[in-house]
């Protein structure tokens, strides 16, 4: 270092060195004229210390306190208090944490010591409350007493089987030092000598000694009473284990196959527990029959647990599995499972096929990454790389657009396409600041929306692409197609929209598109906000309260596409929800129907899952075997499945009776007849798999009846079901089961689709030869990777392979249920939904004309067909008299369990029958939620004042009727009709059917059939016949209908409150 390098070193020293003093001293002088400051309290221990305290505290720190006075800084009293301040702080701290887990040590065994009293005393309740409020490791709930006992040996001891399991929940275990029963029967008559010792020792000081001391006498009678009290316990749990005996083995030792390298095994408690609850189960594996040598043990503790799948297993081997149960006087013998031995395999190796979904996810991405690479190059991909960060940045702020006077929303439809968005939170809706839903109009016209929606659909799935997708076909003419013109204004409404919302996300469309007569066409978007919270300050509305505006200042002659939207929201709103759900795992049994019209295929549906086809369980397990898959394939016959069902120990044996019983259950409910039954039939080209753990096997009808034609039905199904247009229900479904594969699909399509569109319109406004061979290249280019895409969507697509198969007429396509089923011994029982069909509203079925005949025991139909279209009769629609408000739900009425008598009164109406009958149990009440179509219907027919809809095709004559007498079955109808009469206007009087039986009164009236309209309480498919004159008015029988329809409801009603309480009334009384 140069010595003028150290000079300059020393002369900055010396300058930071004076600038330190003159701060110092400007600190000083500030604090000497600065007044005392009002100290504020912070903790009574600090601020009211005690003086001696305080002058400890300074004398300790002598060396601290001449520091502080020399300096210029603050004075040293403020210091002493910040010192004490923050020393006491921390000692107090330490103080309190360690007073805390004495306080809680001492609280824990205090509750521990609680918990062995309240088990000895067998106090269930005390012993559940302390187990709710404590935990595990709180009680110390596994540690031995001074006796060396835990609180479920005393349970299992003393044989107090819900205490015990109650502690096996609470994860309990039992004294680890008892490794065989005989050390817990040493331990036991050890503790009862000592009890008798001491009760001996007790007992002669009380009886030999005379103390003038009460007090001390007392006490030792107390301690006399207390081991006298543990000696009985002692001894009971000494007798209780001396008449235990080992278990039996587990019961229903199920094994199954659950994977290629695994197998499942389920188990039950013994049939017979010998006086002492299971602690545990033990489950062996071997490749041996003879169990040696064992490939592997495990040992389950919770009992609640009676299954257990073993896993790294090699395919192709046989696996022998037993399970022995333990209590504490050790293991049970051993129980083999059924089948004794299985090979972990699956379907696939049959014939070797890959998952469906293999490998198509990459090469989505790289056809995206081509796509991607095309547009880095042109003046679009830069325009959107700017906008794309501040999309960012507008996105993350709040919904202040939103509220501002300048939107853009709309409040009333005029005329052409918009798009509204339905953001909700369980039943309140976000709304703009006129109390509106968020609506945007695309454009005044469109022409077709098939494609168009079909393609907004896919947009939906990319939201983060809605601006590039913008950008890159910004550039095109004015004078383009109308397609493009359309798809250009959907993705300007779009970014419209997200810059007004605030977010990106506006959620998934509903499948879709409402119209009105007014030539308006509305795209609805549904987001659920239940999970966000980010917008709980905005403004939000009530459904009701929002309809109920809307239907205020609504047209009521010619409701809108927003009347529609508003009238069905709480549909739709559901919908939303359901189609997100996915069925929980296992393998279940699905029925695919179709249904055609002129623009397109539909499926049916349930409405409670409305992303798979209709379906009943089979089964937990969703894997399907090798042996169980060969067996299905190889059934032509009931001969072949005589052999399977009567060998338990056969592979498929399981199989053969649960699909047995899916199939009954499933014809039930889309109510199919026996005599249609045997000729559906099993699909056995592929096991369906969707997402993790769920299978389905298909259930296909003939192939003449797989798509029913415009104008056709086969038969009804209950209700509960509804159809979606194939190409939407594809996307649900994928969206549901398969998110990530379909939203690079829907990003890979639709960009295609518009840059095809794209080219195409550059390749017509190409002028110059250069042009023109530019736009082919891209056309030919973009157009190859359609084929790509397009190839990959056909492998994906499961249901058009299923449905060719289903519809090929030249070979048997699968297993017939007859070779399954044997329909001459057993008859399809007709069942209620069950919870994953059955719909918190079902809509409202056409009205039959066919008369429903009597049901037989085969007969898998009770009501008349809702769909069928025969002619023969009269239908007369009754509408109500309400606007579409909807009404409030009719008292629920119980179906008595035996039928009930009718008693017919000369006061009756002209009524033949109620058609339908009345269901049972759950089925009794139907929902008063009536579809779109048909609401909008009797909306229009309710302005107009029209009191029937008739539509008339040839009348019968029904034959002269006679009196039946009432069934005893609960499955048929309630009433029996009476007498039959008619009301004719040129008697003006009723006239018993008995009493005129001439040829001339039999041909001058009509029958006809009626379906109420309006909300009765009653199932859909309820009617009333009736038999009317050439002069019989419709006053007259509106009259009828509403009269017969009340008298129904009050017997059911009267019926209901007799079976409400069957033992005040002995039995339910006639009506």
């Amino acid at each position: 270092m140069s010595l003028g390098s150290a000079d300059r070193k020393e002369a900055r020293q010396r300058r930071v060195d004076s600038g330190l003093l003159r701060l110092t001293q400007r600190l000083s002088v500030k604090d000497r004229k600065q007044e005392k400051s009002f100290y504020r309290r912070r903790s009574l221990s600090v601020d009211w210390a005690e003086s001696k305290m305080t002058e400890r505290v300074l004398e300790h720190c002598p060396a601290a306190m001449r520091k502080y006075s020399s300096s210029s800084c603050s004075s040293p009293p403020n210091a002493a208090r910040r010192l004490y301040r923050n020393l006491s702080g921390k000692f107090r701290m330490a103080n309190s944490d360690e007073t805390d887990s004495k306080e809680q040590l001492r609280k824990a065994n205090a509750y521990n010591r609680a918990l062995f009293e309240a088990v000895e005393q067998q106090d269930l309740d005390l012993v559940e409350s302390i187990l709710k409020n404590f935990s595990v490791e709180e009680l110390d709930l596994n540690t031995p007493n001074s006796e060396g006992l835990l609180p479920l040996d005393i349970a299992i001891l003393t044989n107090n089987v819900p205490m015990a399991k109650l502690l096996l929940q609470r994860g309990a275990k039992e004294s680890p030092h008892f490794v065989s029963p005989e050390a817990r029967a040493v331990h036991l008559v050890a503790l009862v000598k000592e009890a008798e010792l001491r009760v001996s020792e007790l007992a002669a000081q009380v009886k030999g000694t005379e103390s003038t001391d009460e007090g001390a006498d007392t006490d030792r009678e107390r301690q006399l009473k207390a081991w006298e009290w543990r000696l009985r316990l002692y001894k009971r749990m000494q007798t209780g284990y001396t008449h235990t005996s080992p278990p039996d083995p587990p019961s229903c030792v199920r094994l199954s196959i659950s994977s290629s390298s695994s197998l499942k095994v389920n188990f039950q408690e013994p049939l017979c527990l010998n006086a002492a609850i299971i602690t545990k189960y033990r489950v062996v594996w071997s490749s041996s029959p003879s169990f040696s040598p064992l490939l592997g043990e495990i040992v389950i503790e919770d009992t609640t647990l009676l299954q257990f799948d073993i896993t790294g297993l090699q395919a192709g081997v046989h696996y022998y599995v037993q399970v022995f149960a333990y209590n504490m006087k050790g293991w049970s013998e051993p129980q083999i499972s059924v089948p004794a031995c299985a090979t972990p395999s699956g379907w696939r190796d049959v014939d070797g096929r890959e998952p469906r979904l293999h490998s198509l996810s990459e090469t989505l991405l790289q056809i995206l990454g081509q796509i991607k690479e095309s547009h880095q190059h042109c003046v679009c991909h830069d325009h959107c790389k700017g906008p794309s960060n501040v999309r960012k940045h507008s996105v993350s702020k709040s919904l202040r657009h939103f509220f501002q006077p300048t939107s853009k929303f709309i409040k009333c439809l005029k005329r052409g396409l918009y798009i509204a968005c339905v953001f909700y939170k369980d039943d309140n809706i976000l709304v703009t600041a006129e109390e509106q839903l968020p609506i945007i109009e695309v454009d005044d016209s469109y022409s077709s929306l098939t494609q168009d929606f079909l393609w907004f659909t896919k947009v939906t799935y990319l939201w983060e692409e809605i601006l590039w997708l913008q950008q890159c076909a910004s550039s095109t003419h004015p004078s383009c197609s109308c397609t493009l013109q359309t798809r250009l204004k959907i993705l300007q409404a779009l970014t419209q929209l997200q810059a007004l919302l605030g977010t990106q996300d506006l959620g998934q469309v509903y499948f879709e598109p409402l119209r009105d007569k007014h030539g308006n066409a509305l795209l609805v978007l549904l987001r659920d906000l239940g999970g966000c919270s980010d917008l709980d300050t905005q403004r939000w509305s009530k459904l009701g309260k929002l309809q109920l505006q809307r239907k205020s200042t609504s047209c009521a002659d010619e409701p809108t596409a927003l009347d529609t939207l508003l009238i069905t929201l709480h549909e739709k709103l559901v919908y939303h929800k359901r189609s997100r759900k996915m069925l929980s795992p296992g393998l279940y049994l699905g029925y695919m129907k179709l249904s055609s019209s002129v623009e397109q295929i539909r499926v049916l549906v349930p409405q409670k899952i409305p992303n798979v086809f209709c379906h009943v369980k089979i089964r937990d397990n969703s894997h399907v075997s090798r042996e169980e898959w060969q067996w299905l394939q190889s059934v032509h016959s009931l001969d072949d499945t005589q052999d399977v069902y009567v060998n338990e120990q056969n592979a498929a044996h399981r199989l053969l009776l649960e699909l047995r019983n899916a199939a009954n259950d499933l014809l039930g409910r889309i109510n199919v007849p026996n005599n249609q039954a045997q000729d559906f039939r099993i699909y056995v080209q592929d096991v369906l798999e969707f997402g993790e753990g769920v299978s389905f096997l298909l259930f296909l009808p003939p192939y003449e009846e797989v798509c029913t034609p415009p104008g056709q039905s086969n038969f009804s199904p209950r209700s509960g079901f509804f159809t979606l247009p194939l190409q939407i229900f594809e996307l649900v479904h994928f969206g549901a089961y398969c998110p990530t594969f379909i939203g690079q699909y829907c990003r890979v399509s639709a960009s295609l689709d518009l840059e095809s569109l794209i080219s195409q319109q550059a390749l017509r406004e190409a002028f110059s030869e250069s042009e023109l061979l530019t736009a082919k290249q891209r056309h030919q280019k973009i157009q190859e990777l359609l084929q790509q895409v397009d190839e990959v969507w056909r492998e994906a697509r499961w249901m058009v392979e299923v449905l060719q198969f289903a519809r090929y007429k030249q070979q048997q396509v699968g297993v017939n249920l007859g070779s399954i089923i044997d329909f001459s011994k057993e008859n399809i029982v007709e069942k209620t939904p069950s919870t994953s069909s059955q719909p918190d509203y079902l809509p409202s079925p056409a009205p039959s004309p066919v008369e429903s005949p009597a049901p037989s025991p085969d007969s898998g139909r009770k009501y008349p067909d809702p769909l069928s279209d025969d002619e023969g009769s009269l239908e007369v629609f009754l509408t109500p008299d309400s606007d579409y408000s909807s009404s409030p739900r009719e008292l629920d009425l119980l179906a008595p369990s035996h039928p009930l008598p009718y008693t017919h009164t000369l006061d009756q109406p002209d009524v033949l029958c109620s058609g339908g009958g009345v269901r049972a149990g759950p089925e009794l009440i139907d929902s008063d939620f009536v579809l779109p179509s048909r609401q909008i219907e009797l909306l229009r027919i309710t302005e107009k004042k029209t009191a029937l809809c008739v539509r008339t095709s040839s009348l019968e004559t029904p034959p002269t009727p006679s009196v039946t007498t009432p069934s005893h079955s609960p499955a048929k109808v309630w009433a029996r009709p009476g007498p039959i009469r008619s009301l004719s206007e040129d008697s003006g009087r009723k006239q018993n059917s008995s009493h005129c039986r001439n040829p001339t009164y039999r041909s001058c009236y009509s029958t006809v059939r009626v379906y109420p309209q309006y909300h009765t309480g009653l199932p859909k498919e309820t009617s009333v016949k009736l038999r009317v004159t050439i002069h019989t008015t419709a006053r007259e029988m509106v009259q009828l209908v509403v009269q017969e329809i009340n008298g129904l409801c009050a017997r059911l009603q009267s019926a209901a409150r007799q079976c409400v309480c069957p033992a005040q009334h002995g039995r339910a009384t006639a009506v």
